[in-house]
């Protein structure tokens, strides 16, 4: 048998040649409704979820950016640029006392909750004790209750505490704290200690073998491992203590001990309409230590589920 002998080439017939060629545009159609139906409604579900988000934002941005300030000429995209409202917002109202006020109080009363919640986490996580379970039940039925329930036997317990102790009563930094503070501590221990329970045990009793005291593993130990936790329990904390009204307008009632939330809603309460600019101007501004604390909490809150993996 020669090696060099060709082998025959088999005829390719012309219908076989023409077929794909006349089924491409159906084979085309329906690639493309295959990807729509597995992927590409998602994106025109994306696309309308950041329409929806940002149509407030911009509109908001608009009216602040609206050198007459008014809400019946404000519209989507604005037709002039001005700081006027900005201007008139720092120059004709208290903004700035607002705005310490706002901050000072969500900082404090976020931080001490979250403190003492960890605590409360922890002690419900880590030890048994007598009455631990209709503790925990306590504080998750007393969540059931919404806070403003309670308005006239805390604003009477209240009158009482600033006849005595005016320092923490009405018109204070202290009173709507502690206020905050009782009204937080329930969900947040419970948000907490299901973290806690994650972390092994294993921890506490080698930090104990090594004579670590209760304290050490409390803070060398578990607080490094929960900073997750913590700090999506602290952003949550600020971020519903600066934009609580209800409470914070029957506690308040002085103009410098305002919050922003009570300030900015005085300004569109009578006149709506013509304050609508300043108003817009001051949530702009309000917004701006909200987003610059979750821009720095970012890497704990994405992040967070990881952070307290065991090696070993």
């Amino acid at each position: 048998m020669s090696a060099s002998t060709p082998h025959p080439v088999p005829a390719t017939s012309p219908s076989a040649s023409t077929q794909p060629v006349e089924d491409a545009p159906r084979y085309l159609g329906s690639a493309q409704g295959n990807w729509f139906a597995r992927i590409g409604w998602r994106h025109l579900v994306a696309w309308v979820a950041i329409a929806f988000s940002l149509f407030p934002i911009m509109f908001v941005v608009s009216a602040a950016l609206n050198p007459l300030g008014q809400l019946s000429s404000t519209t989507l995209v604005p037709n002039a640029f001005s700081l006027d409202n900005f201007q008139k917002l720092l120059s004709t109202t208290p903004f700035t006392r607002w705005f310490v006020n706002s901050i000072v109080i969500a900082a404090v009363a976020g931080f001490l909750s979250m403190f003492l919640s960890a605590l409360a986490a922890f002690a419900f996580s880590r030890y048994r004790f007598k009455g631990r379970r209709p503790g925990l039940m306590f504080l998750l039925l007393v969540q059931m209750f919404p806070q403003f329930l309670a308005m006239v036997a805390i604003y009477i317990m209240f009158t009482r505490i600033t006849q005595l102790y005016p320092q923490i009563g009405f018109n204070t930094w202290w009173g709507l704290i502690i206020l905050y503070m009782g009204g937080a501590l329930g969900v947040n221990t419970w948000l907490m200690k299901g973290f806690f329970d994650t972390i092994p045990k294993d921890l506490d009793e080698s930090a104990k073998v090594d004579g670590a005291t209760h304290t050490q593993i409390f803070f060398g130990i578990i607080m490094p491992l929960v900073a997750p936790i913590l700090a999506v329990t602290g952003l949550l904390s600020f971020i519903g203590t600066i934009n609580e009204i209800i409470m914070a307008n029957v506690f308040l009632t002085e103009s410098d001990s305002k919050t922003l939330a009570i300030g900015l809603y005085g300004l569109i309460a009578g006149e709506r309409n013509n304050n609508f600019g300043i108003f817009a101007a001051g949530t702009l501004l309000t917004a701006i230590p909200t987003v610059a604390l979750f821009y720095a909490l970012q890497k704990y809150i994405v992040g967070g589920l990881t952070a307290g993996a065991v090696k070993g």
